[in-house]
């Protein structure tokens, strides 16, 4: 069973008065363990999708489930506990709190959920990203790659049913960058998660299981491997 699923999704925004709409009509299906690109210009719709998918935002029509729940049918506090539970995000920016070791950066959303095994976790989840030793350091201390690893490691450190990866590469160089999302597809894999990378890179679109192009915020062609 599809653990991210969008039906006949629509979604409209208000600009200067004029409704614009940037997804029109989108549906799509990501079971565990696939790894799913998203690609298409600036515009078409690729960040609006993963606000969706991650119940950051929410449709103006059409129906989008996680796991089985229906983002729409839950009030603010359910909500939150979806996002919480249930998603994990990756950012092009890695967005790691400079002030934290890396182990506190990735044992932080574990105790914000009062998890009492945070750090026991944590340590787990950094010998899984090849952290291992380095987790009294700062973020200023450590290699684009070693943070965006910190971030994968953040991310997936609770487990969630979908990941969301936006232009996770794109402050790293070419060779980081393939490493990195190797180490995506692993986990991906591993952890039988549903996960989603926006991307505007064919090379790192090329890696994925699942090649997905948006144009003008409907879905132009999906292709799989192997079809």
């Amino acid at each position: 069973m599809a653990i991210l699923t969008l039906r006949d999704v629509c979604k409209d925004y208000q600009t200067d008065g004029q409704r614009v709409r940037a997804l029109d009509g989108v549906s799509l299906e990501v079971q565990p363990g696939e790894f799913v690109a998203l690609i298409g210009r600036s515009g078409c719709g690729k960040s609006t999708l993963l606000h969706l998918a991650g119940a950051m935002d929410f449709p103006t029509k059409g129906e989008v489930s996680i796991d089985g729940a229906r983002t729409t049918s839950l009030g603010d506090a359910k909500q939150t506990e979806l996002r919480r539970n249930s998603v994990g995000f990756v950012f092009q920016s890695f967005q790691l709190l400079h002030t934290l070791s890396v182990i506190e950066n990735v044992e932080l959303p574990l105790l914000l959920a009062g998890n009492a095994k945070a750090r026991e976790m944590a340590r787990k989840k950094l010998k899984s990203v090849e952290l291992e030793g380095l987790e009294g350091r700062f973020p200023h201390q450590l290699s684009g790659g070693q943070m965006q690893r910190v971030a994968i490691a953040r991310a997936l450190v609770h487990s969630p049913k979908v990941l969301l990866a936006d232009e996770p590469t794109g402050n790293l160089d070419t060779a980081t960058g393939t490493v990195i999302l190797e180490l995506l597809r692993r986990l991906t894999s591993e952890q039988q998660t549903a996960t989603i990378m926006a991307t505007h890179s064919a090379e790192a679109a090329a890696l994925a299981d699942t090649i997905v192009r948006l144009k003008d915020g409907r879905i132009e062609e999906i292709r799989r491997k192997g079809r």
